[in-house]
This record gives C-alpha cells, sequence and structure tokens, in this order.
C-alpha cells in the first residue's frame, strides 16, 4: 500500500495519468479509505497543505448514472486548493479539467465518532452555514472505469479543490430539498437539479459521510465543509470557458478558464 500511496501522490503532483498494478490496487473500498488516508499524508507534506473539508460523491442519481457506480464514496480537500466566490484556474494545471454544482455546509461544532449512528436530523444540529459551491475535479486517471472504486477513493475521488460561496447561517429557514441549483457554461444552462437529488435531502450525504467515518473511528471537525453532491452532470471545460453555479437562496460561484 506505501508503494501505491506514492504512485498515486506523486502522479497527481506530476500532472500524470494515474494507473496502479493490479497487484497494486486496493481490493475494498475500506483498503481504498486506508489508501487514502496514506496518500493525503504525502500530500500534504508536498505542498497542499492541511485538510480543509471533505466531499461526498456519487450521492445523485445523475452522478451514479454519470459514472456507474451507485453508492456514496468520500474524499478530502486540501486548504490550498480552495477558492473563495470565484477562482482564476488554469486548463494546463490540470489533466481534465472539470466542476460540479453544490450545496455544501460548514460544521459548527466537532462531529464525534461515538456520537453515531447519525440521521438527516441529528446531524442537523452539527451544521453552521450552507453555501452554493463548485467542487473542482479533474480526471486523473489512465481510465477511470477500469481502475476500479477503492483506488479512485484512494485518490480522494477524482476532487482537486473547490469554490465556496458566501454562507448562509440562517439555513434552517429554508427547504433545502427543494432548492433548485443550475450550471451555466459562457452564459448558457448546461444542466439543473434539486436538493432532493441528493439522496432524498442534502444533510442525508452529511449523515452518511459521519457514519462512514465513524466506522474508521475519524469525526468531522468545526470549521470543515462538506460537499455533498452534484445536483448536475459533471461540465468539463476548456480554456475561454466561464462557469458559473447558481443555487436558490444560496447565491452564486464562478468559474474562469485560461
Amino acid at each position: 500500500m506505501t508503494q501505491a500511496a506514492r504512485i498515486i501522490a506523486e502522479r497527481r503532483m506530476a500532472r500524470e495519468a494515474i494507473d496502479l498494478p493490479q497487484d497494486r490496487r486496493p481490493a475494498s473500498e475500506a483498503e481504498g479509505y486506508a489508501l487514502q488516508a496514506r496518500v493525503n499524508r504525502i500530500l500534504s507534506a508536498s505542498g497542499l497543505g492541511r485538510v480543509a473539508g471533505h466531499k461526498v460523491g456519487c450521492t445523485t442519481p445523475v452522478m451514479q448514472d454519470f459514472l456507474g457506480i451507485h453508492s456514496p464514496c468520500s474524499g478530502e480537500v486540501f486548504a490550498s486548493t480552495v477558492a473563495t466566490a470565484r477562482a482564476h484556474l488554469r486548463a494546463q494545471d490540470f489533466r481534465r479539467l472539470g466542476a460540479e454544482c453544490e450545496i455544501a455546509v460548514e460544521l459548527a461544532r466537532d462531529v464525534k465518532p461515538e456520537e453515531a449512528p447519525f440521521t438527516t436530523g441529528s446531524i442537523a444540529d452539527a451544521v453552521g452555514a450552507v453555501m452554493a459551491g463548485i467542487e473542482i475535479v479533474d480526471d486523473r486517471y489512465a481510465d477511470c472505469r477500469t481502475l476500479g472504486v477503492p483506488s479512485l477513493i484512494g485518490d480522494n475521488f477524482f476532487n482537486a479543490g473547490c469554490v465556496l460561496g458566501p454562507p448562509v447561517r440562517d439555513w434552517r429557514r429554508l427547504d433545502l430539498a427543494a432548492l433548485k441549483g443550475r450550471t451555466l457554461i459562457n452564459g448558457t444552462e448546461a444542466g439543473s437539479g434539486t436538493g432532493a437529488m441528493v439522496l432524498g435531502h442534502p444533510l442525508a450525504a452529511l449523515a452518511w459521510l459521519a457514519n462512514a467515518r465513524s466506522r474508521r473511528a475519524l469525526g468531522l471537525k468545526r470549521g470543515e465543509f462538506v460537499f455533498l453532491g452534484s445536483l448536475v452532470e459533471t461540465k468539463w471545460l476548456k480554456p475561454g470557458d466561464t462557469l458559473h453555479i447558481e443555487i436558490e437562496e444560496l447565491g452564486e460561484v464562478k468559474i474562469e478558464v485560461e
């Protein structure tokens, strides 16, 4: 597993296609998360810095169908890859740059593993703010469909950063499941969806993450953010593109690509 972690981390930092020999691939999701922990220690020490938040992927039918993966997966997001409100990106810094339209939350308190199990209702008291967000993704793989889910988990499941919108702290007045989000590329709508697409309710994804981490004796920390899953299929971007996402009551965030 140590060699697999080095391969993933080194190729990510070098922007080279990630693949693993068959005998180095994790055989289960549990092994994938153990690999992720090793990869992220290397990436943190290699310049990406501390982990600032988390992403949950494959929580909506559109993304499950898009990737052919029918259960949620999670990854961690590094502080150095986080932007606020807007991001200016260079396509050449990615192998295949993509963006996703998401609802994100900021945690108001630590979420401890011994508190599990969590539900959509019980996890709500840990949420301090809700935000519109763009998850920045990168298809770093020789072939993501043949690499296997555990190996994708080892590489934080496509994550390459994020853009966070302004925090809405009086979020309890909102029906998160009913909020509509949409993605626009160069001013033209490219897709839309609602919060209900995320496991029935966005906070169900947060509960899933808290429960999944508790099984590994891990919690979540006050001040961290969590991206809950894309309402719109991933959109791949090229130089010159401008992408906005808008979510009702939460505002908009933007990426410009050169």
